[in-house]
């Protein structure tokens, strides 16, 4: 169903709509789907697009909000989430706009969801090949943490000159004993670019690599689309002597459904200080936690 066709079909049900179907023009779409296409061809390569106005402010998500909004159809099932949560503010904004202009099936289950857009985490439940999961990303350049040039830092993707970043690596072993980057650590797609796997925790690295799903990174603010697709090699950037190591969470559970191989939260009680964890992903925890 076109866009036109969808308006008329909600005036005929005397409902009148002043946008498009999911509220960008098909000229728009048409654009950020062939820069998808690209993205796709080439994994781990940044391509360029004509970011959108969006009625949210940048940097609140509107990169993933354009590509969610461009490849979503009426069949399509949508979740959003935020650091793991269905129910975060960001969330919720985000799913109440994208079901006003398409008015589409929403759901927390992450079975369920056709499409996934998600903001710094990749949900617990393995992905399969008919879902897509969108990424928010803020800022797409991994190497602008060593070169602040735009101009320096395309020319060194095409060189593929990626010297200054393992130099940068080294440096952190040698100063701090342990590589400093947390959120967004540098991973290598396909062996040809060095990507940002935009803020997600170093728990969720593996999780990219030979993914079922496609996954699409579009980061509105930067103007920038990019994509791993499916059954990619994706691994993070570490030595021989120096293995790459996610956050531990060994001798932790959830305190509500108990589980222990998950991404965990800590949740510090402001009147006696005690701590305890519970999953970052509450799709998960929930349906744990039914009987």
């Amino acid at each position: 169903m076109t866009g036109k066709e969808w308006i008329m079909n909600q005036q005929n049900n005397k409902q009148t709509f002043l946008y498009n179907f999911a509220y960008l023009d098909e000229n728009t779409k048409k654009e950020i789907r062939r820069k998808i296409l690209k993205a796709v061809a080439i994994p781990g390569y940044q391509v360029p697009f004509a970011s959108r106005e969006m009625p949210i402010g940048r940097g609140w998500g509107t990169g993933g909000l354009q590509l969610t909004l461009s490849i979503i159809g009426c069949a399509d099932t949508l979740k959003v989430i935020d650091q793991g949560s269905d129910d975060s503010v960001n969330a919720i904004s985000i799913k109440k706009f994208i079901q006003k202009v398409c008015s589409i099936p929403i759901t927390n289950d992450t079975k369920k969801a056709t499409v996934i857009q998600t903001r710094h985490r990749i949900p617990e439940e393995k992905l399969e090949k008919n879902q897509i999961l969108v990424f928010q990303v803020p800022v797409p350049e991994i190497l602008r943490i060593i070169e602040p040039s735009d101009q320096v830092t395309k020319r060194m993707h095409a060189e593929a000159d990626y010297s200054a970043i393992w130099l940068y690596l080294y440096e952190d072993i040698i100063h701090f004993n342990e590589i400093s980057i947390g959120a967004g650590y540098p991973v290598m797609v396909n062996q040809r670019y060095i990507m940002d796997p935009s803020p997600i925790p170093r728990f969720d690295i593996p999780k990219l690599n030979h993914s079922r799903s496609l996954l699409l990174f579009g980061a509105g603010r930067e103007k920038r689309i990019y994509a791993i697709p499916p059954f990619t090699d994706v691994h993070p950037l570490e030595f021989e002597d120096f293995t790459f190591r996610t956050e531990d969470f060994s001798g932790k559970t959830c305190s509500k459904c108990n589980a222990s191989d998950v991404y965990l939260d800590e949740i510090i009680d402001d009147e006696s200080g005690t701590r305890s964890y519970q999953c970052s992903d509450t799709s998960y925890c929930e349906k744990r936690c039914q009987p």
